[in-house]
């Protein structure tokens, strides 16, 4: 019987049942690079489903009869493509099975920022009343920039111009866009944009796109969202611009190094609204990039 070996604790059930005639075998919750290794060893699994962790040349090798390696989810930046296509090892991706999810978690961030929700309700809490002296920011009307129109950024775009906003987006990739989402290049994006929300894959090019010379572009007051990946953002520039008023908030569900630990700069920031890389976790999502994931590999196994 052959093995499927997934970096996590558990696949949904659904998932299960399409693998039903494979064995599975997990890796747990934070599997690192050894425990993958021997488990490839001990296993030699012909597909990885990747939730957790990173794959790399060395899992590779440590699995002779690997054929595909499937993300649950739409990102593949953490496993090693190079190294696959030099092995012959086939990458495939859950595309657009967590699209309603991550755009939600978009949308909640920006409304989050833009109505301050989060300081608002601790100041409540901590019993006062600041209607006479705060003012939320009307979104209606506004211009977000859009920065990667895949499932995912084109769904956010769509209830961004149910709210009645001007959508400008860009993406070198993206063909066949809907009339409500205007096609532009970054530089336009960082100049006339009022949000900006990255859900672009992370690539050597685009690392570190949101920086201090990008982020001095921007319009004053600018809101940021990044519910992508972490490498996006150079985390010290964006935290400057927060304190200068440059940034007037950023709603960030992915960071440079996850998990965060104890003491992160923008710990204690309330103009940072924080979520652990939770965009796509939803039971609705767990389904379908399961049974997404599953479908994907038994798709490449099927063509030998």
């Amino acid at each position: 019987m052959s093995t499927v070996l997934v970096t996590g604790a558990d696949l949904a059930p659904q998932a299960l049942a399409l693998l039903n005639n494979m064995e599975v075998v997990y890796a747990g919750k934070a599997p690192t690079e050894d425990d993958l290794i021997a488990l490839c060893r001990r296993h030699d699994p012909v597909a990885i489903i990747v939730r957790y962790g990173k794959v790399g040349a060395a899992v590779m090798d440590a699995a002779p009869s690997l054929k595909v390696i499937s993300k649950h989810g739409s990102g593949t930046d953490t496993i090693d493509k190079v190294a696959a296509k030099a092995r012959g090892i086939e990458v495939v991706a859950a595309v657009g099975a967590n699209a309603a999810a991550v755009a939600e978690q978009a949308l909640a961030l920006m409304l989050a920022c833009a109505k301050s929700v989060v300081p608002l309700d601790a100041r409540m809490h901590a019993g006062h009343w600041d209607k006479a002296t705060h003012k939320s920011l009307e979104l209606g009307g506004r211009t977000v920039g859009v920065v990667g129109l895949g499932a995912i950024g084109q769904r956010f775009a769509r209830m961004a111009r149910a709210m009645d906003m001007r959508v400008i987006g860009f993406d070198p990739f993206a063909k066949n866009l809907p009339d409500y989402i205007q096609s532009a290049d970054l530089a336009t994006i960082w100049r006339e944009a009022d949000v900006i929300s990255l859900h672009c894959p992370l690539t050597d090019e685009n690392r570190g796109m949101l920086n201090a010379e990008t982020l001095a572009q921007c319009k004053r007051g600018v809101i940021v969202v990044n519910t992508a990946r972490g490498g996006l953002i150079d985390e010290a520039a964006l935290l400057a611009a927060v304190r200068s008023g440059q940034v007037a908030g950023a709603g960030l569900d992915s960071f440079a190094v996850e998990p965060m630990t104890a003491g992160h700069p923008f710990q204690g920031q309330e103009r940072i609204v924080l979520s652990p890389h939770i965009g796509g976790v939803t039971s609705d999502a767990y389904i379908n990039m399961g049974v997404a994931a599953a479908k994907n590999l038994l798709a490449v196994l099927a063509r030998g």
